[in-house]
């Protein structure tokens, strides 16, 4: 599984880094604009991320702004919705607007911080990302 963190707060991109490195390539960015930028790099290169995991609460570009333009990207690109990325909210917003309006623009997953690790895994594995078994 190839994943992308985007998350400005180190300690949060660390541990899910360390969380998701056991399950193939992980890579981060530190903001939106980054975050964005890696994510049409791998389409670019046609290896594309199976799994972002995007904080809202970013400088410059939040995470809402990031979900609506890969959503259109993908949506533009004529794929099936099948095929696109998985992308899990991450963060220390728990209003349900935040929440709806996460959905609302196709996230595939919600989870407030702090993020932990069973919860993460069971996502995963919801999403079929990962094996039932743990790891």
């Amino acid at each position: 599984m190839k994943t992308l963190v985007v998350e400005d707060d180190h300690t949060s991109a660390l541990l899910l880094q360390t969380i998701l490195k056991v399950y193939g390539e992980c890579h981060v960015a530190v903001d939106g604009t980054e975050g964005l930028a890696a994510f049409l790099e791998a389409e670019r290169a046609e290896q594309p991320y199976q799994l972002i995991c995007l904080d809202i609460m970013m400088p410059d570009l939040d995470g809402k702004e990031v979900l609506r333009s890969i959503r259109a990207i993908e949506q533009a690109s004529g794929r099936s919705t099948q095929t696109w990325c998985h992308i899990v909210m991450t963060t220390a917003l728990g209003d349900s607007r935040t929440v709806v309006d996460s959905f609302d623009n196709m996230c595939s997953a919600y989870l407030v911080k702090p993020i932990e690790k069973a919860k993460l895994l069971d996502c995963l594995r919801q999403l079929r990302l990962i094996d039932v078994a743990v790891r």
